[in-house]
């Protein structure tokens, strides 16, 4: 089964997942927690990664199950065709989310251009482009997953 992606009304992607798996659909609303902030106090919550986006996955004789739930408006389409999400980018934001917020990575010395192979961290085995070589940090391309990543250097 493929994984597509679908637009939802604003604020309403946990309860259009929610309804999506208690109907039998696989759907998956990726979640970050963000610091929100009022007057009088500061409240961890749990918003979307992508605002008025979920990914679920059906056969293609069932796609038009996802509109049975309200606040699912339409897919995402690519090129004329619902856009298609693989698997494994679906693992990569997976992983990513579920990395520890710091994480050691070993280093040798990159230069700008160099072509690597991530060894750890959330982007294990997600082939990277040295873009830029600071006295602080690296920024490395990950081409596949269309992002670009900070990666700090540990200070002795």
């Amino acid at each position: 089964m493929n994984w597509y992606v679908v637009y939802t009304k604003p604020k309403w992607e946990k309860k259009v997942a929610e309804r999506l798996n208690e109907m039998g659909v696989v759907a998956y609303c990726p979640l970050i927690v963000k610091i929100s902030q009022w007057s009088d106090r500061k409240k961890k919550v749990m918003v979307p990664l992508f605002n008025s986006y979920i990914f679920v996955q059906v056969s293609d004789k069932d796609r038009n199950r996802v509109f049975e739930v309200p606040g699912a408006i339409r897919y995402l389409f690519w090129l004329g065709k619902p856009a298609l999400v693989k698997d494994f980018e679906i693992e990569a934001i997976q992983n990513w989310l579920s990395a520890p917020e710091t994480f050691e990575i070993a280093i040798d010395t990159w230069r700008k251009g160099d072509k690597i192979v991530l060894e750890s961290g959330p982007f294990v085995d997600q082939e990277a482009i040295v873009q830029e070589v600071k006295q602080s940090h690296y920024l490395l391309v990950l081409e596949s997953l269309g992002c670009v990543l900070k990666v700090e250097k540990k200070q002795l």
